[in-house]
Formats: structure tokens, sequence, C-alpha cells
């Protein structure tokens, strides 16, 4: 285990309605950088399975192995053209829809009587860094009640806690053109791949910052 500061970024794959998630090859963009300011900065990588067991499986094992003293997460909001900072997980999980493993929720809450958590205002540095990149990013206050919030209400539980990482956050990006291509017909331009490693890559940088001062702090 490096005594350096540690970063884990995790995406998610394929799910039913979306067959391509782009955040699997931002991820995997991201974690290749090499940059100064990454020098003693270990960078690590997972992409979950979108089911509810595999987040709860993989998490505490991924944490557990890396010790990250941060953890930055994506995931694909397919109807919105921006990019989000999600400032809170909601106690909410849809009954609606199955995971990738058809597995329904039993029950709409992910906690017993318990409130929406933060995920701290570090949220705010983070929304900056991308948009000084140029892109269009929004803070957002609903993840949802998919995978996506129930990986972050789980992740928030553990900075909670103590003992895990100092930070988390999560971003949603939105659904990238095949092919590279940046356009659809009569619709507004969508953000390639590349300005959402331009954007990962501001918020990677904050995040190292950020965490740094908190392990230093503690």
């Amino acid at each position: 285990m490096s005594d350096g500061l540690r970063i884990l970024l995790t995406g998610f794959g394929p799910f039913p309605g979306a067959p391509y998630n782009p955040t699997q090859p931002l991820v995997a963009r991201l974690v290749r950088l090499r940059r100064p300011a990454f020098d003693g900065v270990e960078l690590a990588s997972h992409i979950f399975p979108v089911t509810y067991a595999d987040v709860d499986r993989q998490l505490p094992e991924l944490l557990a192995r890396h010790k990250p003293h941060a953890l930055l997460m994506f995931g694909l909001a397919a109807r919105t053209s921006f990019l989000r900072v999600e400032t809170r997980a909601r106690n909410a999980v849809t009954m609606l829809w199955p995971d990738a493993a058809n597995t329904r929720a039993r029950k709409g809450a992910i906690a017993r009587e318990a409130d929406a958590m933060m995920f701290g205002p570090h949220t705010a540095r983070l929304l900056r860094a991308a948009r000084l990149t140029g892109i269009d990013a929004r803070p957002s206050r609903n993840a949802g009640s998919y995978l996506c919030n129930y990986l972050s209400w789980r992740a928030i539980e553990r900075v909670n806690v103590g003992g895990g990482p100092a930070l988390a956050a999560f971003i949603h990006i939105p659904l990238l053109a095949r092919g590279g291509a940046a356009r659809r017909k009569g619709a507004a331009p969508r953000i390639t791949l590349e300005e959402l490693v331009d954007a990962g890559e501001a918020m990677l940088l904050e995040m190292v910052t950020l965490a740094r001062k908190a392990r230093d702090s503690g």
C-alpha cells in the first residue's frame, strides 16, 4: 500500500435502456493521466455492475483494498444534456425499474427514518473547476432513485462513519453521441468525450488538493 495520496475513480457498466455507458471510457482516460500534480498520487479505478448487490459487496471490498483518501464517482444521466455535480444522496430507491440483474428494490427507501445526506461543501469547488474548462456544469440536488443515488448514499455512509475516504463526490454525465459525433439533428450540441475528460481532469485535480488538505489536517 502506497504512503502517498490515494484516489479511487468509479463508473458504471451498461444497464437496461443504456447498452453503452460513457463513464467507462471516461474513467479509463482519467486513471491514465500523468501530470506533475499527480506525482505521489495513486489513482485506482473500478467499474461497478449496475446492481444493488454488487454495490453493496464491491464498495466495501474496494475501500478495504485501496484505502482511498477520496472517492470520485461517475454515473450516466441519459436524459440530461449537461454535467451534474450532485450535492446530496436521497433516501430513495425506485421500486419500478429493475437493476441489470433484474432485481427490484422491495422498499422505496434505503434506510429507515433518514433524511437526505449531503456530500459536503467541496462539491462547489468541483463545480467551479468543471465550469472553468468551459463545459456546461450545474449543481444538482436530485441524484435520482436508481443505482447512482444508491452508490452515492453508500459512499457518504462510509465517509460519515470514519475510517473510510475523507471525501466523496458523484458526477452525472450526459449520454454521448456514438462514433465521436457531437451533434444530433435538430438538437443542441452534445458534450464530447474530450470535453468530459477535460472537466473530469479539472475535478480530479481539485479532489487531489482537497484530499491532501484533509489528510494533512487530520
